[in-house]
């Protein structure tokens, strides 16, 4: 095992897939920068330029050409540095990408792997900050992942680099800083569809994805203080969803919040709670709760981002509405500014 960042385990994972299959190509805006794309992609240049190289700025074209290669045996990468960014390739991902393996009747698979940054703070408005799993999630043919903890980050993206069809790998940028333990060995793999429970309680599942269950780990270490036991599921993959994982906890705990890093409306959360809300009505001690962003683009000021982002105490809120208590947050620390996750925080880039 080995100690390390994130973005470095990002960085290992890409440099290990060159390295072992010489049909993976990687490319993007920024890949060959200096900073390399938060420094997920730095010296990835000592492959062939061939293989490792800058793209124009035409996010559609540069997908299309993705799927002709991947026709043509490759395995792509694309990276683009905000979610926002990409949406000028819908087009091909959901009309061309999605939909081949299917309508070739399963004789042509597109092993694509598309590398969005998500998330917020430090000025990062409406154009550079959207959290839009659910638009990809809603797609047939579409395989969406977001990593939370650092072995995820390196085994999730080898595992989407070499799954035979398109896959979605979303980071949140809070995260590329997170440091962790991930084995060294190149057949290192984490499984798409399969959530882990990161931990184990009686009393409530937490349901979570990327850096919402950092913000639920932090909660729950406070609320053990008022002997309440959650259980954190994380959930790792977006589509498909682990719901075997789900249903087995809910049953144990029979209460439910889910966290959702996007949107409250037309939600993963909303669908997830959908779904426990059919399957265990009866069951359920209390109606399920989910804390997600208001149906507002997110804004840009110091002072407008703090009431618009959730976070640790809003979780210990309303878990604490749900066993009718009274918890005092005035001394919670939640760090010294509410849109950077640390000191070590200098900027997007």
């Amino acid at each position: 095992m080995k100690k390390t960042t994130f973005a470095q385990a990002i960085n290992e994972a890409l440099e290990t897939a060159l390295r072992i299959d010489n049909t993976v190509i990687k490319y993007g805006l920024g890949v060959t920068d200096p900073y390399g794309v938060f420094g997920t992609t730095k010296n990835l240049h000592k492959f062939s330029q061939d293989r490792v190289f800058d793209m124009p700025t035409a996010e559609n074209a540069m997908t299309g050409v993705a799927i002709g290669a991947a026709m043509g045996g490759l395995k792509p990468i694309m990276t683009h540095q905000r979610l926002d960014f990409f949406l000028l390739a819908m087009d091909q991902l959901v009309n061309n990408a999605s939909k081949f393996y299917f309508m070739f009747g399963k004789q042509i698979n597109l092993p694509i792997t598309i590398r969005l940054i998500i998330g917020r703070g430090w000025g990062q408005g409406p154009t550079h900050s959207q959290s839009l799993q659910a638009w990809f999630a809603h797609i047939p043919g579409l395989k969406v992942v977001m990593p939370t903890t650092v072995k995820d980050a390196k085994g999730l993206l080898l595992e989407s680099i070499f799954d035979p069809n398109p896959v979605l790998f979303l980071e949140h940028r809070w995260l590329h800083n997170l440091e962790g333990e991930v084995e060294e060995s190149d057949n290192f793999r984490v499984a798409i569809g399969k959530a882990e429970i990161l931990k184990e309680g009686n009393d409530i599942t937490i349901i979570s994805m990327s850096y919402m269950s950092i913000e639920a780990l932090h909660a729950i270490k406070e609320l053990e203080k008022y002997n309440i036991s959650c259980e954190l599921i994380d959930l790792k993959t977006i589509s498909p969803i682990d719901w075997e994982t789900i249903f087995k906890s809910i049953e144990k705990t029979q209460r439910v919040i889910v966290l959702d890093t996007s949107y409250e409306f037309g939600s993963i959360g909303n669908d997830i709670i959908a779904k426990i809300s059919i399957e265990y009505f009866n069951k359920l001690k209390v109606a399920p709760k989910l804390i997600a962003l208001p149906n507002i683009h997110s804004p840009t000021s110091y002072s407008l981002t703090k009431e618009y982002y959730k976070d640790a105490k809003n979780i210990i809120e309303e878990i604490s509405t749900i066993f009718n208590i009274n918890i005092n947050l005035d001394n919670f620390n939640t760090g010294p500014h509410h849109d950077i996750p640390g000191d070590w925080f200098k900027g997007p880039f």
